[in-house]
């Protein structure tokens, strides 16, 4: 029996937030079209859904680096691809996310 996931129906686990990565480029900025195989990934993305704080085994808390809605740049090697639909989403911890775009 196949199951049906929806984006909207996910939550992440505490100390992990989900986040749909930019498009891929296509062209760079000097207009340069890239070739099919070119396929370097951006790490950069929008937060949909965060999870709770984490609570380390020493007992501190960590709270969510960033919101929902946010812009984020996350590790390169960082976090899970959950692939639903075309589009591969990430789930990452709190440590892979680098910054939040203002």
């Amino acid at each position: 029996m196949a199951m049906s996931v929806s984006v909207s129906k996910l939550q992440p686990m505490p100390g992990y937030v989900l986040v749909e990565p930019a498009a891929k480029q296509t062209k760079t900025t000097s207009g340069i079209y890239l070739p099919d195989s070119h396929d370097e990934k951006p790490q950069y993305g929008t937060v949909l859904a965060v999870g709770a704080d984490w609570v380390t085994e020493h007992g501190a808390t960590v709270k969510a680096p960033c919101k929902a809605k946010d812009t984020v740049i996350y590790k390169k090697w960082g976090g899970n691809e959950v692939k639903i639909g075309d589009i591969e989403y990430q789930f990452l911890k709190f440590e892979d996310i680098l910054a939040t775009v203002k």
